[in-house]
């Protein structure tokens, strides 16, 4: 479900935040100021998953679906036949509504409200990034030959060659680095008659720090990710964090040019601009050379406290990231093990043809999977839905009924179960039902009665026994399977009925047998069919509708299952009507 990625996702970026901040306070002297600003950088990794398409990730379906895939045009041509049923009763699917708070209700209310919150922040990114053009508009470029030469000295130190706009502006009063493309470092204005030629020194190679380390970009990349994690505190919190340990780590990359009689000179100068009221606010897509005092407060420990970096002391730190890099990579990948709900199954076949079946399908989101079990061959319509777990309601009656008999709830030769005396809409209902009349009329309260007189754990061994999809029994016995937590992709019923044609499944024979008979809907031409409709009613709407069965004739076997989705009108007759349809035209029925 889409909730619980997202609510994986952010117990495993927490959890990221944690081990880092633990990190470093645990290694503090045996990191480097450069490899503990790294250390951000693997938050980003586990920031970003849960907006990266699971599809992305599922190599083996790309390379299947480009594999016997082509479409069957002339099928499609008849659609528009409606197939004529010669036992309307078998198609009428009758069924009760579930009145739930749906699955797509949260989803929606949570991206809107996301999607609010998103464009509150573009808004303030937005007001900063035209902050930045009023900056630029004032800037006039700095024209006194000396400071020129000294800047341009600077990034011959620094090994920087391309073009930098060196600036001042009435509109700053902390020195800034800002610009992807064409990178500007402004001054405030008259900055060289309150600072020495040292002090310009030290700012023109700290921002010129920023710049070669791709700080500018760095900036971008951090806003877009705090537009989208603007919910998570923490996130906050981290990347506050990371522009602090980014500053840190930029006064020690000019420590290591400066002598260190130069140190506590380079720590006033950060200190001077401390003082200057009214600085250019919090310009996010800019790097500035001054901060919060706690900010401050830190670099200027850092200055003070600051040691050569011995190689001891790289090789330490590279050690240690390398280990939270298998830390944070092990949380990630227990996290998309935790989030992968089991709504997709995972399908690979090489001699699958994929088919474009469309015109069957007007007006639903649906799929269809054909199996040949002479060919031992799949045809299907919608890959990607073919794989898609939801709620088998009624379809889930043939195997329920199996394990009613294995279990012998009912058996072959007695499966009459006594009305329990509830009135419901549905007069075929009101009475007594053995295993063939309730298999016909879909009655709901038989096969409720049935499950809930066989021990639960051994209906949960039964559904891991066949693997019946993601077998998840939560949402209740005698609900679990009714737009409930239960789900089964249309793939996934299809090999599970060939089990159970073939009875692979370790089941008594006289069992298979009777829900075979009691499945058999018509026979006509030499061919006979046998299926289950099925249809997920929610709030008085026909959401998920299903058929699926097998036919047999002269050619073969086939197996199918057709499943259908939509607001409304998406019901186990008209997923019936598209499948009969597509039989008659591929004439198996």
């Amino acid at each position: 479900m889409f909730v619980n990625h997202v609510v994986i996702s952010l117990i495993v970026s927490s959890c990221t935040i944690a081990l880092i901040f633990l990190i470093r306070k645990v290694f503090r002297s045996q990191l480097s100021a450069r490899w503990q600003y790294n250390l951000w950088f693997l938050l980003l990794v586990a920031l970003t998953p849960v907006f990266i398409p699971k599809s992305f990730f599922d190599f083996g379906n790309f390379f299947v679906s480009g594999i016997n895939q082509y479409n069957e045009a002339g099928s499609s041509m008849l659609a528009s036949q409606a197939p004529v049923f010669e036992n309307a009763n078998w198609v009428q699917d009758l069924t009760l509504s579930v009145s739930r708070y749906t699955p797509d209700s949260f989803p929606t209310i949570f991206v809107s409200i996301w999607v609010v919150g998103m464009i509150v922040g573009a808004a303030i990114t937005l007001s900063a990034w035209l902050k930045i053009q009023k900056i630029k508009r004032t800037a006039s470029l700095i024209t006194n030959q000396e400071i020129i030469d000294m800047f341009q000295q600077c990034k011959k130190d620094v090994k920087i060659k391309r073009h930098i706009v060196l600036a001042q502006s009435n509109q700053v009063k902390s020195p800034m680095t800002f610009g992807v493309f064409k990178t500007y470092i402004v001054l405030p204005c008259h900055f060289d008659e309150w600072l020495s030629i040292n002090e310009m020194k030290y700012i023109f190679l700290h921002e010129l720090m920023h710049q070669k380390n791709h700080d500018i970009v760095m900036n971008y990349v951090t806003v877009v990710y705090q537009l989208l994690y603007w919910f998570h505190p923490m996130v906050w919190l981290a990347f506050r964090e990371m522009r602090v340990d980014r500053e840190i780590a930029c006064d020690v990359a000019v420590l290591n040019f400066l002598d260190k009689r130069n140190y506590l000179e380079y720590g006033h100068t950060i200190i001077k601009f401390l003082d200057k009221e009214n600085r250019a606010g919090n310009v996010v897509l800019a790097s500035q050379l001054n901060g919060s005092k706690k900010a401050v407060k830190k670099r200027i420990e850092k200055i003070a406290s600051h040691k050569a970096e011995s190689k001891l002391l790289q090789l330490k730190s590279t050690v240690i990231f390398s280990m939270v890099v298998v830390l944070v990579a092990g949380q990630v990948l227990v996290g998309a093990a935790l989030a992968d709900d089991r709504s997709r199954y995972h399908f690979q076949d090489d001699r699958t043809i994929y088919e474009d079946l469309d015109d069957y399908f007007r007006g639903f989101e649906g799929s269809f999977v054909l199996y040949d079990l002479k060919a031992d061959q799949y045809r299907i319509y919608n890959e990607a839905g073919s794989t898609q777990r939801v709620s088998p309601n009624s379809t889930y009656k043939i195997f329920l009924s199996l394990f009613g008999l294995e279990t012998g709830v009912i058996s072959s030769e007695d499966s009459l179960l006594k009305w329990d005396g509830i009135h419901y809409p549905y007069e075929q209902w009101n009475r007594d039902q053995d295993l063939f009349t309730a298999m016909r009329n879909s009655t709901n309260w038989y096969f409720k009665q049935m499950d809930k007189s066989i021990p639960p754990d051994m209906i949960q061994a039964f559904l891991e026994q066949l693997n019946y999809g993601n077998s998840n029994t939560s949402g209740g016995i005698g609900e679990y399977w009714i737009e409930s937590s239960l789900k089964i992709s249309p793939v996934e019923q299809v090999q599970l009925l060939k089990a159970f044609y073939t009875n692979q499944l370790d089941f008594q024979e006289v069992n298979i047998q009777a829900v075979k008979d009691s499945i058999r809907l018509s026979e006509k031409a030499g061919s006979i069919l046998s299926g289950k409709t099925g249809t997920g009613t929610v709030n008085q709407k026909d959401v998920n509708g299903w058929f699926v069965g097998y036919v047999e004739n002269e050619k073969g076997t086939y197996f199918f299952a057709t499943n259908i989705q939509n607001e409304d009108d998406a019901n186990g007759p008209a997923a019936a009507e598209i499948t009969l349809s597509i039989l008659k035209a591929k004439g198996l029925y």
